[in-house]
């Protein structure tokens, strides 16, 4: 079986066991979010994410930054959602404000010879960037290219039908996005809401990138520039979509037979089963 076939045959079965759940699009927010912080150094496990979140309870002993990186993806998290459930056109001011919640309260002013641009308020960078090797494209070319983008993705959003296709286009606008680097930090982070935004666009389940994964992750996008090819990349994204399903439908099952025979297991995974 093919990835695409497995995952096609995964969503329903996905989509019908979670119908029934309480709490559970809260609960994989909160997922989501701590995965995408904890790729970017985030030191606060999945328990303290989720407890920050929905109590408001700060973890002791972690960075007062990692809290706030988490409190402000969450919150992007859901005005992302918020945008794509109203069929929001995509302009590059729409993902500079997701860029500016995800940075909110952890982003600054940044000072350079052609002056000075702040990156909690989703403003474009004006200097020149690496990551590792690599370097990204000059600042002076990224307002064209974020408008390409977004003209490309306009384009093809409302066009693709089948789950390879919605699938395909959310992992390759990650990709475009990332490989831009527009702004001075929070890149990541937003290319992975833009990537859902797609998803949860067309009722799709919204995913993480798995932050165990993070070196594979890593080089997926290498690959992919390297090799001048999406293929590394958009294969290394179907295999987590795979893993993220068929990890929550093996949790679910789990529980499901837990509570049959009379254990109730359902606190330890933040969301609750009904029958």
């Amino acid at each position: 079986m093919t990835r695409w076939k497995e995952i096609e045959s995964l969503i329903p079965v996905f989509k019908e066991a979670f119908q029934d759940v309480i709490d559970f699009d809260k609960f994989n927010n909160i997922s989501i979010t701590f995965h995408s912080t904890a790729l970017e150094g985030s030191t606060l496990t999945l328990p303290e994410a989720e407890v920050l979140i929905d109590k408001g309870l700060s973890p002791k002993g972690k960075p007062f930054i990692h809290q706030q990186m988490v409190l402000d993806h969450y919150n992007a998290l859901i005005e992302t959602l918020k945008l794509a459930k109203a069929k929001s056109p995509i302009t590059v001011e729409l993902i500079q404000s997701i860029a500016a919640l995800v940075m909110k309260k952890t982003g600054s002013v940044i000072h350079t010879p052609l002056g000075n641009y702040d990156s909690s308020k989703g403003e474009l960078r004006l200097n020149n960037v690496r990551a590792g090797n690599h370097y990204f494209v000059n600042y002076d070319k990224i307002g064209s290219m974020l408008l390409k983008l977004v003209a490309k993705l306009n384009q093809s959003i409302d066009n693709v039908k089948s789950i390879p296709d919605i699938l395909t286009l959310a992992f390759t606008t990650h990709f475009d996005l990332v490989s831009i680097h527009p702004f001075a930090d929070g890149n990541g982070r937003t290319s992975r809401l833009l990537m859902n935004f797609i998803q949860h666009y067309h009722d799709l389940p919204i995913s993480p990138v798995f932050y165990e994964d993070r070196n594979a992750y890593i080089d997926g996008l290498t690959n992919s520039r390297e090799q001048k090819s999406l293929e590394p990349f958009i294969s290394f994204m179907s295999d987590q979509y795979v893993k993220y399903l068929t990890k929550e439908i093996s949790n679910y099952q789990s529980q499901r037979q837990d509570l049959e025979k009379g254990i109730d297991k359902s606190s330890r995974s933040g969301y609750s089963l009904v029958f």
